[in-house]
């Protein structure tokens, strides 16, 4: 790869390493430079350019991210279209993050040029929760890199999320005389509220003495009952294999895998199994709401996972917990974490159509109406869609009636197109981070597309306005931050939301996009004979 200055009459294809003004506004910095733009900057007086040219032997950012992302995951996780040479992975389901970290370790210390972030090892994610990211730092990865890389991750992915499997738990707690009734409640109030943060149910409680024979009965009754996992909160620690717990499981045909834990709160744990079923010895410290060893091991057992003594003799590194006042307790919830954001698809459907003459969004595309064939295009992309219709509004909802949109109707529809984007946003969710306005009749916009503007959304490092662009020129469906939802309600007339470029530059960030799709409607006759021609001939 060239870096450096380059004379603008040899950057063609070159990346823009910084912006770069010219006499009709700004180049921005990762824009590959077309030969309308060498054009625009020697009309301009520019005579250089700092860029990168990339060589036959260099993978680009974007292309070399999404090839890392797309073998990276396994089970519950999903990977975003890359942006800007990054590729996020997020999770599909609520559950554990089971990450080889040998592995991302030997792929980060291949090359400086690529990287991979993932969450802790055994990590609590949620639904959409960003679980790893591939960055590539320069423009571009040298392709033996890239493949020593591909080899290292080879047929078995880095990473995995495991779902909670909603467990039935049996819980016995032991009494001594001198325990106090109060202390039992709070040890079972503890236990439900650990078990049920894991998607898991408390189904049985046995209270019995302190003793080997009472504990046996109790562990065969609640294998009797189909209990998985059996806890078992004693009234007394656990010291040695020959105490009472460890001796309970051993008189009911169990074993004892491993006893004690590097793990400061929850030394004291005993992990152990009767066939297939955890049976663990809770430690007394797991009445408090503060992170313990027991919770490490209590969500593995919660999402499937097996349990061996190495793993439990492994949690040392990390594992002293008690001066960490930053770690939330279960009652005081999660940090708040990146996540892939909640988009709900606008479409607007309500407009005359005065130029066709009859309703545009009917017209028959390859047997299939236009309206139907752009919802269901970008559907895949989307997490909930509102279509705002207007005119011929039964017809419309009849052509949508097998899609899972809801629908909005704007009796205004003649007065312009942002009284139906005023009527649109005022149903949006609440759980919704982001809007993507998209015309009716703009069938060619695929999910692809979509999914490119969605990744490029980040209000954090503001990126909240994704506008997608094709040969230099803005196009449409385009992607708005939850924050601009008011003042695109405050629009008038027929203009749409463009006129809030200027004042939210700063905000915005456009998404190059393979063909001329974005910048496609149809508004004529002639334009749609056209698209059927080309684009639906015979289907």
């Amino acid at each position: 790869m060239i870096f450096g200055h380059l004379p603008v009459h040899d950057a063609q294809g070159a990346i823009l390493a910084h912006s770069i003004k010219h006499a009709d506004g700004v180049f921005k910095k990762g824009r590959v430079l077309s030969p309308d733009d060498i054009r625009v900057l020697t009309k301009s007086g520019v005579t250089s350019v700092f860029a990168a040219k990339l060589s036959p032997d260099d993978i680009p950012e974007d292309e070399a991210a999404a090839a890392i992302a797309r073998v990276i995951g396994a089970v519950g996780t999903v990977a975003q279209a890359p942006f800007t040479g990054r590729a996020n992975l997020h999770a599909v389901t609520r559950g554990l993050a089971i990450i080889d970290a040998e592995r991302v370790r030997a792929l980060n210390r291949l090359h400086e040029s690529l990287t991979l972030a993932t969450v802790a090892p055994f990590a609590i994610v949620e639904r959409r929760e960003m679980v790893a990211t591939v960055k590539v730092i320069p423009f571009a990865v040298p392709r033996a890199v890239l493949d020593q890389a591909l080899e290292i991750i080879g047929d078995t992915p880095l990473l995995r999320v495991e779902s909670f499997k909603g467990k039935r738990c049996g819980l016995i707690i032991t009494q001594l005389p001198q325990t106090k009734p109060s202390i039992v409640v709070k040890s079972e109030e503890a236990i439900r509220e650990r078990v049920t943060s894991l998607d898991g149910t408390v189904a049985e409680v046995r209270v019995t003495p302190h003793s080997i024979s009472d504990v046996t009965a109790a562990i065969h009754d609640l294998k009797a009952k189909s209990c998985d996992p059996i806890l078992i909160f004693g009234a007394s620690a656990i010291v040695d294999r020959g105490d009472i717990i460890p001796s309970a499981v051993a008189a009911a045909g169990g074993r004892v895998i491993h006893l004690g834990m590097p793990v400061d709160p929850g030394n004291l744990m005993m992990f152990g199994a009767i066939g297939s079923v955890p049976v663990i010895g809770v430690p007394s410290c797991a009445r408090s709401p503060k992170l313990n060893g027991f919770d490490w091991v209590l969500a593995r057992v919660m999402a499937g996972v097996e349990v061996t003594g190495r793993d439990i003799m492994d949690m040392g590194a990390g594992g002293l917990l008690a001066e960490i006042p930053t770690r939330p307790s279960p009652r005081e919830g999660k940090a708040k974490v990146q996540r892939a954001p909640r988009v709900t698809a606008l479409v607007l459907a309500a407009g005359a159509s005065s130029r066709m003459g009859s309703n545009k969004l009917l017209a028959d595309l390859g047997g299939m109406p236009m309206i139907t064939r752009a919802v269901s295009a970008i559907r895949p992309a989307v997490d909930a869609m509102t279509v705002v219709t207007g005119r011929d509004a039964p017809q419309i909802e009849a052509a949508l009636g097998n899609q899972p949109v809801s629908f909005v109707h704007n009796p205004d529809y003649a007065e312009g197109l942002a009284t139906s984007l005023r009527r649109g946003i005022e149903s949006i969710s609440d759980d919704t981070d982001a809007v993507l306005v998209m015309l009716g009749d703009m069938p060619r916009v695929d999910a692809a597309m979509v999914g490119k503007l969605v990744a490029a959304f980040n209000p954090a490092e503001h990126r909240s306005i994704c506008i997608p662009v094709h040969n230099g020129q803005r196009g449409n469906p385009v992607l708005w931050g939850r924050q601009h939802l008011e003042a695109l309600k405050s629009l008038k007339g027929d203009t749409g939301a463009r006129q809030l470029f200027d004042q939210y530059a700063d905000e915005l960030v456009e998404v190059a996009m393979p063909d001329d799709a974005v910048l496609t409607d149809v508004d004529t006759p002639e334009s749609l004979a056209l698209m059927t021609s080309v684009h639906w001939r015979g289907n």
